[in-house]
């Protein structure tokens, strides 16, 4: 495995070449360049995956080069494959593959074609690195790349400015996680000596005693990270607005690359949470309130890009609450099931819009099922997934184990149970209610132009794997298959149980199952919910956050800036700025254009010039 190197480096690779040779290579190279980087490190991922599983699932260091070296401080750009990584690995490149191949039909006619290419390629060498990297600043590097790389794409047709302003949002508002995040790691420096991830987990357990305020502090600066870039409470306001993107973005960013960085970061420091419990409870309390408040968000949008981006948040505070109660190897499987499905509705969503002429109004459609039966039918199938219809999809399976892990495991209790139930029945309504509106009832919009062969195929491949992936991770009930989390046992600790009961676990499934299908057939019965206007109106807006925001730090940032763009430090700039302008002033004022005076100046300059060596020669 000594080329696993070249996983991230061909998606960079790929994103420089089009940067600098774009034109030269026309459109047709750009699309072989901009797939095929992604594609052949989706390969390379894929056999060295076999070499891993067929090695004994030995782990895997490769040394590149030595980046920093102070004192005893040594830090190096150096790679790691082991179970957790490389399941990280593979959805991001497969997934990546399959959203950069879809783009080359819907982004065809853009004129800005080679840089949507570039970037998306830095944005999937960005998140590789992350996953991939040895050491924590490795990894803060992918970090703030992907960070980087959400701007370009969300402000990418910039000259709308609520792009631009979109990208903005993002950029900052993830920035504040990040600054927590980069606090942590200057105190594991501190403490540690080391920002190497084996050697601060292994010194973690022989410095801190579980609960030691130290150690809790720095698991929730990690958190403060994974919030931001996870869009979890209360840093979650910038993912809606993020659908201002290119489809083909918004998939890529909520299915395979910046959203799940919360969630690997949290995982691969499992240690540090275990010994905070504090900070573990709170990454369970954090994931519950997020999928319950984005639910009801979902529910009332009407742009179908905007429901999915809702869904998102909920989906991933699935996975929080799965790490919160200690079901580590639970979150990694709802996240590999999570990138299929919710690709699969990003990218049958931007099919939709494509067709009805970039149309995103879901009351404006209706009636596809007739006139865009493949993407009906493959529509439908992500949506199973996401509503976790059992024994037929993929995210049955996931979200059934997080369900009843939030009860069953020692961390757990029967709150957790109920609010994650709860989220499932909500995501049964919104989800169906999306389905409904966009594929049934009559025709609002025709379609103008259907999907091509380059959106379709990976649609079908998606649909697939959104059906088959949950075969790999099975509960008791249905034949306690276990090839995701044996695989992930030397990385991931086994989760503890308060209790086990194969009868119980069939009420919880069971359950589940029946509030799903209730809101399947409430919406069924109506699309139209009679909320109060009020309400509807305070879950549109995502319940407020941004007005809070808003008034609590933008605008008195904004006023104390505007008080103080005076003050002495400005005096003595906007000062220096005044005397260049007045030495110009009089020097411009000699550049008369009249000859006599530059000849009168030139005379005067000579005998100015003469008189000083004479003094100089017989005075001095």
């Amino acid at each position: 495995m000594q080329w696993i190197y070249l996983i991230p480096a061909l998606p960079f690779l790929g994103a420089l070449i089009l940067v600098l040779f774009s034109r030269a290579i026309g459109k047709t190279g750009v699309s072989l360049i901009g797939c095929g980087s992604v594609g052949i490190a989706a390969l390379i991922t894929l056999i060295a995956g076999g070499q891993f599983i067929g090695g004994g699932w030995q782990q895997f260091t490769l040394p590149l080069w030595n980046w920093l070296s102070i004192g005893d401080f040594n830090i190096g750009i150096t790679l790691h494959l082991d179970a957790l990584s490389l399941a990280f690995t593979f959805v991001i490149t497969f997934v990546g593959f399959l959203i950069h191949l879809y783009s080359t039909g819907y982004m065809a006619d853009d004129p800005d074609y080679a840089r949507f290419f570039a970037c998306m390629n830095l944005f999937v060498g960005s998140m590789l690195m992350l996953v991939l990297a040895d050491n924590l600043l490795l990894l803060y590097l992918g970090w703030e790349g992907v960070g980087l790389c959400s701007y370009l794409l969300i402000g990418f047709w910039y000259k709308d400015p609520a792009n631009g302003a979109a990208a903005r949002k993002a950029f900052i508002v993830t920035r504040v996680g990040d600054t927590a995040m980069a606090i942590a790691l200057f105190l594991l420096v501190q403490h540690t000596g080391s920002l190497q991830l084996s050697t601060i987990l292994a010194r973690a357990t022989q410095l801190w005693a579980q609960g030691d305020p130290t150690v809790t502090l720095i698991a929730f600066l990690l958190l403060g990270g994974a919030v931001g870039k996870s869009a979890q409470l209360p840093l979650q306001t910038w993912l809606p607005d993020a659908m201002a993107g290119p489809t083909p973005v918004s998939a890529l960013i909520h299915a395979a690359t910046m959203v799940t960085a919360g969630v690997y970061l949290i995982a691969r420091t499992n240690i540090l949470f275990i010994l905070a419990p504090a900070a573990q409870a709170t990454v369970a309390i954090v994931g519950a309130v997020t999928l319950i408040l984005a639910g009801c968000s979902a529910f009332v949008q009407t742009d179908i890009k905007r429901v999915l981006a809702y869904s998102t948040i909920s989906q991933i505070g699935y996975m929080f609450l799965a790490l919160g109660v200690g079901a580590w190897s639970a979150a990694v499987f709802h996240f590999i099931t999570h990138a299929f499905f919710k690709a699969l509705l990003f990218m049958g969503a931007g099919a939709v819009i494509v067709a009805l002429h970039h149309e995103q109004d879901m009351f404006r459609m209706g009636g596809l099922r007739k006139s865009l039966p493949g993407v009906f039918w493959v529509f439908l199938t992500g949506a199973a997934s996401l509503v976790a219809i059992p024994f037929i999809s993929a995210g049955f399976y996931s979200k059934d184990q997080i369900v009843w892990l939030a009860w069953s495991s020692a961390n757990g209790n029967i709150g957790y149970w109920l609010v994650a139930i709860i989220g499932a029945f909500i995501t049964a309504m919104y989800t169906f209610r999306m389905v409904f509106l966009v594929f049934f009832g009559e025709e609002k919009t025709h379609v103008h132009h259907p999907p091509g062969r380059s959106m379709m195929i990976p649609l079908y491949i998606l649909a697939v794997c959104s059906t088959f992936a949950g075969f790999i991770e099975l509960p008791h009930t249905l034949g306690h298959i276990t090839m995701l989390s044996d695989l992930l046992r030397p990385v991931l600790p086994s989760v503890p149980l308060q209790f086990e009961s194969t009868g119980l676990e069939w009420v919880s499934q069971g359950v589940a199952a029946l509030l799903s299908f209730l809101g399947i057939y409430i919406i069924w019965r109506s699309l139209y919910i009679p909320f109060p206007v009020g309400l509807k109106e305070f879950w549109k807006n995502g319940w407020g956050f941004d007005m809070a925001y808003d008034r609590i730090f933008v605008r008195p940032f904004v006023l104390l800036a505007r008080w103080n763009r005076r003050d002495m430090v400005d005096k003595l700039y906007t000062g220096l700025a005044g005397l260049t302008r007045s030495f110009h002033r009089a020097m411009s004022a000699t550049q008369s254009g009249v000859l006599r005076w530059y000849i009168m100046g030139i005379v005067m300059g000579a005998v100015l010039i003469l008189s000083v060596i004479i003094w100089r020669q017989y005075v001095v």
